[in-house]
Parts: C-alpha cells; sequence; structure tokens
C-alpha cells in the first residue's frame, strides 16, 4: 500500500504542476481550454486517490494526527508531495 500512496503521490503532484504551469496558462492567455479539462479530471481523481491512501497508510506508518495533516497539506502546495515522499515515506 506505501509504494501505491508513492506512486499515486508522484502522479498527484506531476498533475497539479501541469495545471498550474501549463494547461492554466493555455486556458486563460491563448484560450484552449481543453487541455485543463482533460488534465483536470485526472487531477481531480488523483487528489481524492491521495486523500484516500494517505488516511490508510497513516496506519501502517503510525503516523500521528499532525503529521496526517501535513500530509494532506502537502497535496495542496506546489511540489508538496515530492517532499512528502522524501520526509515521511
Amino acid at each position: 500500500m506505501i509504494n501505491t500512496f508513492k506512486i499515486v503521490s508522484y502522479l498527484e503532484g506531476i498533475s497539479f504542476l501541469l495545471i498550474l504551469f501549463i494547461t492554466m496558462p493555455l486556458k486563460y492567455l491563448m484560450d484552449m481550454p481543453e487541455a485543463n479539462k482533460t488534465v483536470g479530471m485526472a487531477h481531480g481523481i488523483l487528489f481524492v486517490a491521495y486523500v484516500a491512501l494517505a488516511v490508510l497508510v497513516r496506519s501502517a506508518k503510525n503516523w500521528n494526527s499532525k503529521t496526517l495533516g501535513i500530509v494532506l497539506i502537502c497535496s495542496l502546495i506546489p511540489f508538496g508531495t515530492f517532499w512528502m515522499d522524501k520526509k515521511y515515506l
């Protein structure tokens, strides 16, 4: 389960960066919203999977509530999931 969480966290982080630095500029600067819809849907699914897996991994890694909170907040910060992987996994 921890390996699955690592994979999902990397994919979630990459999809977040794609949205911020590629698809949002395409949508608002070049009037091309299609990429944002596709990547946005994938990111949404990965985000939900990240949160669910973080809650499940909490037991396996014996995280307290504070640590779980930090891991969850990392999904909201650009590059946060990559830092989380190094620090907590």
